[in-house]
């Protein structure tokens, strides 16, 4: 059998946007692909009906309410009707997301279905990790031993896998492929919101949830700490969430109404007016398994300001195109920052490295190196190189 002729299943249990560029690319390659997810938000800008996408069941999340800032205890529901979706697909290769329900069907169905099974793993992060846990980690070192083999984002997921999970070192590989595109923007769409405000330069910019994980707290008290400095800057704040009121209200009562912009929810495709914007993203967070909003500003040639909670940390140098800083520590956060507002140029040659890092992570690189994985695991090819 050719590999054109190879027929392969993708399970997500939220097919987001910046699954869609990789996918698309590799489905070029491989045209009897099919993605099956719990959770569709609709085709990305640029790639209107470029994958084959069935909705199986109804994705639902439990979780446990926590203070602590980090992922906390959750449970992903998907349907076990995907089984039967399966069987009447007949993939030869089946690329499942993460240790969850879809993934131990498809382990388990693999001999009577004669598929073959890639597992995805995100990236690694405390709260997905389970490091404390002998049952969770036992029963992932089984599914390690039933895959055919596994790949991640990031080099600390492909760690885990390896190290933790006791994979096979010949058997797992990672890249980032999970990546947004500029097909996406190609055209910057005007907003109204953030065409009207009077921002002083530079700009920072935090795209995401308002949620503890996510860090945002500590930008804001590094936001005080530059005012009391008397630094004159702005903070644009885009994403929306269970925070923000109590967010909000720290603004309010540290002074902070003048410089920090809380946008709200913004559409995928309206992104880019924020990155175009922005002079310097910022990463906060405590814990991400990858962190795609860093992808995406380094690919508008922003620099970046990443926590090392994030996977995405990996793909920032230190004073190349970016920096990364230690989660909570509001001190470390604020010197950089002040670093970006007294030296504007040497950030915006620092943009430029961010986009060049970028143009090595394209979907067409993810597909070749998704092509390659394919290769090896059917044809027992080698990869040639993980990232």
């Amino acid at each position: 059998m050719s590999m054109k002729e190879l027929r392969v299943a993708w399970l997500l249990s939220s097919a987001f946007y910046y699954w869609q560029p990789s996918i698309s690319e590799f489905s070029k390659l491989f045209p009897h692909s099919k993605v099956f997810t719990g959770r569709w938000v609709g085709f990305a800008k640029g790639y209107e009906n470029s994958l084959d996408v069935e909705i199986v069941g109804e994705r639902k999340v439990l979780r446990k309410a926590s203070k602590k800032p980090g992922y906390g205890l959750s449970f992903t529901y998907l349907s076990p009707s995907i089984v039967s979706y399966l069987f009447r697909f007949k993939p030869d290769l089946i690329f499942s997301n993460a240790f969850g329900v879809w993934t131990i069907l498809a382990l388990l169905f693999k001999f009577i279905g004669n598929w073959q099974v890639i597992i995805i793993y995100e990236g690694s992060a405390p709260g997905v990790d389970f490091l404390d846990s002998f049952l969770r980690l036992g029963i992932r070192r089984l599914m390690m031993r039933l895959a055919d083999g596994a790949i991640s984002n990031s080099q600390a997921g492909m760690n885990y896998l390896t190290k933790v999970l006791e994979g096979k070192k010949e058997r797992v590989w990672y890249h980032p492929i999970e990546i947004p595109s500029s097909k996406t923007w190609t055209e910057t769409l005007r907003d109204t919101q953030l065409s009207q405000l009077q921002l002083n330069n530079p700009v920072f910019l935090f795209v995401g949830r308002l949620l503890p994980r996510k860090g945002l707290h500590l930008l804001l008290e590094a936001c005080h700490l530059l005012k009391t400095q008397g630094y004159k800057f702005s903070l644009l704040v885009v994403g929306d969430g269970e925070q923000r009121t109590e967010l909000e209200t720290y603004c309010r009562e540290h002074g902070l109404e003048d410089c920090v912009y809380w946008m709200g929810f913004v559409a995928y495709e309206k992104l880019s007016a924020y990155f175009e914007r922005a002079d310097v993203f910022v990463l906060p967070t405590f814990e991400d398994t990858w962190g795609v909003a860093v992808l995406e500003a380094m690919l508008f040639g922003k620099p970046v300001f990443c926590s090392q909670g994030a996977g995405t940390a990996e793909l920032i140098v230190d004073g190349e195109n970016g920096y990364v800083f230690e989660p909570m520590q509001t001190q470390q956060l604020a010197e950089l920052m002040a670093k970006a507002i007294a030296n504007p140029e040497q950030f915006s040659l620092m943009g430029e490295k961010s986009r060049q890092t970028m143009a090595q992570y394209t979907p067409e690189a993810a597909a070749s190196f998704l092509t390659q994985v394919v290769e090896a695991i059917v044809n027992k090819k080698k990869v040639t190189s993980n990232q």
